[in-house]
């Protein structure tokens, strides 16, 4: 096992630690001395279940969703009164 984050540094440094093992190839995550968990680049997930690249880069979060089209058969007028009364509280 060469490429092994364990939980504990997972905690201790975050995203930075997954960030830096992901530069040498898939990360193996250790959890009490076991393999609980492999993380991947998108890049090789994509490769791996052979999906396309659909999403647009560069847009946060918040962006993305913005961009998605509504599911819902609520109006936005229903919304906005229903979280009205739940400010009211």
């Amino acid at each position: 096992m060469d490429n092994v984050l364990t939980v504990a540094e997972l905690k201790r440094r975050g995203m930075a630690a997954i960030e830096e093992g992901l530069q040498r190839g898939p990360l193996r995550i250790l959890k009490r001395n076991r393999l609980a968990a492999v993380v991947l680049s998108e890049d090789q997930y994509r490769r791996l279940t052979g999906e396309q690249s659909g999403g647009v880069q560069g847009l946060t979060a918040v962006q993305w969703l913005l961009t998605q089209p509504a599911t819902g058969e609520r109006s936005k007028a229903d919304l906005g009164a229903r979280l009205a009364g739940e400010r009211d509280w």
